[in-house]
């Protein structure tokens, strides 16, 4: 009909303005993100009504401390870690052209000859044909390379945890510190390690050096402790009845008959400086590690399989090494 609303306006919701219904969702759904709400299934549950509450505690900034801590002593003591970074760089490479002097089949037969000394005829086959297969792969250079940091980070680690490791020994104040300190260390992811090292040292084989070092250090301590403290109380007794003084019961007793719990220390340090070795090569390391990552980072799965099967040799090389050291110092005790 003319002049009613039907036939001006056809389309009645066109020209008549929208009210806004009323959502059909639960109360505790509107408020969450629209993934969220695309990816819940079932009914609302007590988290999605609390999620779009204000936090509860104000925030710490551990990180920025942390990140200004850096930045401080990169800042102020430069110098100190130019110097560090140019001694770790020298100490590697001082180390590697010594282990890569001789010929690689020289090498292989003075390591053969030991490892019949120490383990027996198995294990000095079991090393000729593990490093002939390393020279074979063509990583003879990276392993050298590994093997050269390792060395150095388990001497400095073993210089810096077996002191501490007595020092905690002989006294129950250091004790109580150390240990939260070594927990902390522990516990750590090790690719955290890394972080500090790079802002410090720059990328390349110092930090992961560093890095190395500092990771490896706990067992040391723990079992350089636990060594000293294993020791029995009566030997001592007599060892200060026969007027001993308290350096000759340290170096006299206690030490040698905590050897072999020392020389386990040692072992769990050097695996654990071999482990994060590799890892350093995500930081430019060198060694083993820079082929490991390469195969993963380039997808080139026969790179990274050789390279690990030349780290697994090497640690089952040091770890029979070590282990016959610490059942030398086993017997002799």
């Amino acid at each position: 009909m003319p002049g009613s609303s039907s036939a001006s306006c056809p389309a009645r919701c066109c020209c008549r303005p929208s009210r806004p219904r009323p959502s059909t969702r639960p109360t505790a759904e509107r408020g969450l993100h629209p993934a969220a709400r695309s990816n819940r299934k079932g009914p609302p549950v007590l988290s999605d009504a609390i999620a779009p509450t204000a936090q509860a505690l104000p925030r710490i900034p551990i990180g920025e401390w942390f990140a200004d801590f850096i930045r401080f002593l990169t800042n102020e003591f430069a110098w100190l870690f130019e110097g560090m970074r140019a001694v770790f760089a020298a100490s590697v490479g001082t180390l590697e052209s010594v282990l890569l002097f001789p010929h690689p089949l020289v090498f292989i037969a003075i390591v053969t000859a030991l490892g019949w000394y120490l383990r027996g005829p198995g294990f000095a086959v079991f090393t000729l044909l593990a490093f002939l297969l390393i020279d074979s792969m063509e990583l003879w250079i990276p392993t050298m390379d590994t093997l050269a940091m390792i060395l150095i980070a388990t001497i400095v680690a073993i210089a810096v945890a077996i002191p501490v490791g007595i020092w905690a020994a002989r006294r129950a104040t250091v004790s109580t510190i150390v240990r939260p300190i070594l927990d902390f260390m522990q516990t750590l992811p090790p690719f955290v390690y890394l972080i500090p090292a790079v802002f410090l040292l720059r990328v390349g084989t110092p930090p992961g050096l560093l890095a190395t070092l500092i990771f490896a250090i706990p067992p040391g301590v723990r079992l350089a402790e636990l060594g000293i403290r294993q020791v029995d109380k009566e030997v001592v007794e007599a060892a200060e009845a026969f007027g001993a003084s308290k350096r000759q019961i340290l170096w006299r007793v206690q030490v040698p008959l905590a050897m072999p719990t020392i020389m386990q220390g040692v072992n769990q340090v050097i695996m654990l400086a071999l482990s994060m070795v590799v890892i350093a090569g995500m930081i430019g390391a060198g060694g083993l590690g820079s082929e490991v990552v390469e195969g993963v980072t380039r997808l080139r799965l026969g790179t990274g399989f050789e390279g690990g099967i030349a780290v697994v040799i090497l640690a089952i090389f040091l770890d029979r090494i070590t282990s016959f050291m610490r059942d030398r110092a086993l017997a002799e005790s």
